[in-house]
């Protein structure tokens, strides 16, 4: 059977919320450690919790770590970046490792591509699509190979936690290779979790490139096509899915499909018919999960969500049965 995940977020922390969201199908659920601990999470995790005893349903609890990916620092507030601008590279807080590695003419995606600056010089850059930048959001830099640690620190003492909060899965971002899955599975171990789940996210052209080798270290591929969206032309992006669900579906290896099955109902409590179609082909494709993210995190409607992403998910399964499939 199809599995539903939702994300957990300011917008559903309530457990009342959370009830109507398990009563809609939802049987997973997304943690995103980027930002904070697990510690820090615990009242939301509690308010899991006590959901799941309200409605006698049981909902799996998935973390998804910082892993190797770029985030701009901490902003004493809000950026407002407006398009043509210069600005000083400074205000960005870039990591390090990205700053040296940097030269004029690169181009970074800000906040999963939602913004995007261009270098003009050694401290300068130009907005080439402007908005407001929060601390702490992604950054990609296109063509640069940044090469850092499959786990931070953070990701490690959240490990050790992972068994005190009931951890069932985890995600791992940016993968690039087999040994940043087995290094992932080693701290489990140690942690005393080796049943949990590892979730092998696929963002990166090094990712695909190396999916089948990756694949006996991972137990769910996830096509998580946000970030693998900043490292390619956005037109390459549906074949690259197909093309992993085609491998998936060769080897027998679930996969998890995610990024903006329904953004817009961050706002409206209706979807557009192209993301009701994106869910449907997703489950058609072979899909054993599939996953929203902001829409219920922050979004204004996500019981409403989980709803609508359940039923779609539910009547794609209902069609490949009447198939055959």
């Amino acid at each position: 059977m199809i599995e539903c995940y939702g994300t957990l977020g300011p917008a559903c922390v309530q457990p009342e919320v959370l009830e109507k969201m398990l009563r809609a199908g939802m049987c997973g659920v997304r943690l995103n450690l980027s930002h904070l601990s697990l510690s820090e999470a615990a009242p939301e995790i509690r308010a899991l919790r006590q959901a799941e005893a309200n409605t006698g349903l049981r909902c799996k609890l998935l973390v998804d770590m910082q892993g190797p990916e770029l985030r701009i620092g901490a902003l004493r507030e809000p950026l407002a970046l407006r398009e043509g601008e210069e600005i000083s590279l400074d205000l960005l807080k870039l990591p390090d490792a990205l700053r040296d590695q940097m030269a004029p003419g690169q181009e970074l995606l800000l906040d999963d591509g939602k913004l995007l600056v261009r270098l003009t010089g050694a401290d300068q850059a130009l907005v080439l699509r402007g908005g407001i930048l929060q601390s702490r959001k992604s950054v990609a830099a296109p063509g640069l190979t940044i090469r850092l640690p499959a786990l931070t620190e953070a990701d490690r003492e959240n490990i050790r936690q992972a068994k005190e909060y009931g951890v069932d899965e985890v995600m791992q971002p940016f993968v690039r290779s087999r040994e940043d899955l087995e290094e992932l599975r080693q701290a489990l171990d140690e942690a005393g979790c080796g049943d949990v789940k590892i979730y092998a996210k696929i963002e990166n052209r090094e990712g695909v490139a190396h999916l089948r080798q990756l694949m006996p270290a991972a137990d769910v591929i996830v096509i998580a096509r946000g970030d693998l969206g900043n490292a390619m032309p956005l037109w390459e992006l549906p074949r690259v899915q197909k093309e992993i669900s085609e491998v998936c579906r060769e080897q027998g290896m679930p996969f998890l499909v995610v990024t903006q099955m329904l953004s817009s109902m961050e706002r409206s409590p209706v979807p557009t018919r192209a993301e009701v179609s994106d869910i449907f082909n997703a489950v058609l494709d072979g899909a054993a999960a599939v996953m929203v993210t902001g829409e219920t995190a922050v979004g204004d409607y996500p019981v409403q969500v989980m709803e609508y992403l359940c039923r779609c998910a539910g009547e794609a399964e209902r069609y490949r049965k009447e198939r055959g499939e």
